[in-house]
């Protein structure tokens, strides 16, 4: 029987062929077990030990008070499913990696905005749309990002044209860019929760990347090892 911790990773129905075996690699090298989620899908929590929630569709501004932008990719089934996994794995005790969109429906879920046009509102930050590490982001001192990945300047890729505006409960800044953009945000409490909003999956030949993905794993792994204490002391109660 594998002692790989689970991971439930959420995917586009798009786009989840080609994202999720790049993930499943990074949770592998991490020393995880990932299982793919999706709209139309059972996302059952207690089959696993941690979750991701991946990236690709806009989040409907439905979610959070914003306008309807007609150049928008929507996909109202995953919204459902994925604010639904955030809630759940916050009620259980899992641990919660956002990538991207995923870092913003971290956001969302717990009662946060969006910037719909990012950087119209951050008109200093660099405008970039690149797999590549090219965009220099900087993690907050003290944050747990700074801790996992330390607190020098990161060089990351970026895709996004949103980004996080008002917090959600219970939710810090964890790194911005040079323009003051909100690059990754993080739970203040217990259990482990951090959203990125670059790809770390696609840099998992640096080593401050796959940090990310093995701080979510050991999270994972504890999370796994204290549910199986507690069913041998209800087995030994009953």
């Amino acid at each position: 029987m594998s002692t790989r911790p689970v991971i439930g990773v959420t995917v586009s129905r798009r786009s989840g062929w080609r994202i999720f075996p790049l993930i499943a690699l990074n949770v592998w090298l991490a020393g995880g077990r990932a299982r793919r989620w999706q709209a139309g899908r059972a996302a059952e929590m207690a089959a696993v030990d941690g979750v991701i929630i991946g990236g690709g569709d806009d989040i409907s501004p439905d979610l959070y008070g914003g306008r309807i932008v007609t150049s928008a990719r929507l996909d109202p089934a995953r919204d459902a499913l994925e604010r639904a996994v955030v809630l759940d794995a916050f009620q259980q005790g899992r641990p919660v990696l956002g990538i991207c969109r995923g870092s913003q429906m971290l956001n969302v879920a717990l009662g946060g905005s969006l910037h719909q046009d990012a950087y119209a509102t951050y008109a200093a930050s660099d405008h970039m749309r690149t797999i590549l590490p090219r965009k220099r982001v900087y993690p907050v001192a003290g944050t747990r990002l700074a801790r996992l990945a330390g607190a020098a300047p990161m060089k990351v890729n970026a895709l996004h044209s949103q980004a996080v505006d008002r917090l959600g409960e219970g939710l810090r800044v964890a790194a911005r860019d040079q323009g003051g953009m909100v690059q990754a945000i993080e739970r203040v409490a217990e259990p482990f929760a951090l959203g990125v909003q670059w790809h770390p999956e696609h840099l998992f030949y640096a080593r401050r990347q796959m940090r990310i993905f093995r701080a979510l794993v050991a999270a994972a792994r504890a999370c796994h090892e204290n549910r199986a204490q507690l069913a041998g002391v209800d087995a030994e109660a009953g």
